[in-house]
């Protein structure tokens, strides 16, 4: 099972990036998927989290303005940011929980992270 993420890139604050992660491999079903995000020096940070039944929980600083989403039928997430802030600016990772068909492991199953860089 692999993770590709993509969608990264420059922006000015306030501006908007959308994200996209694919999933490839022997998948029977994605459990659950997560973005992180890790500015520079800093821990890697929870910012939205899809269970299975759509239930999406999303970091207080990031609440109104980042929506995930994500399509089963394709195996790929979206994580949509609007109003992005300088701050925000540090690679963003997509995460998953997979049952796959070949393997006993269940994951987390991490892409290799996007860029985005937001300007003042």
């Amino acid at each position: 099972v692999q993770l590709q993420a993509s969608g990264g890139g420059s922006v000015q604050a306030g501006g908007s990036l959308k994200l996209s992660c694919g999933a490839s491999g022997s998948i029977v079903k994605i459990n659950a998927v997560s973005w992180y995000r890790q500015a520079p020096g800093k821990q890697r940070e929870l910012v939205a989290t899809i269970i299975n039944g759509g239930i999406t929980t999303y970091s207080d600083s990031v609440k109104g303005r980042f929506f995930a989403s994500r399509d089963s039928a394709q195996n790929t997430m979206v994580l949509e940011m609007n109003g992005l802030k300088p701050e925000e600016t540090g690679v963003y990772y997509c995460n998953a929980l997979i049952t796959a068909r070949d393997s006993q492991y269940t994951g987390p199953y991490w892409g290799q992270g996007t860029q985005v860089t937001v300007s003042s």
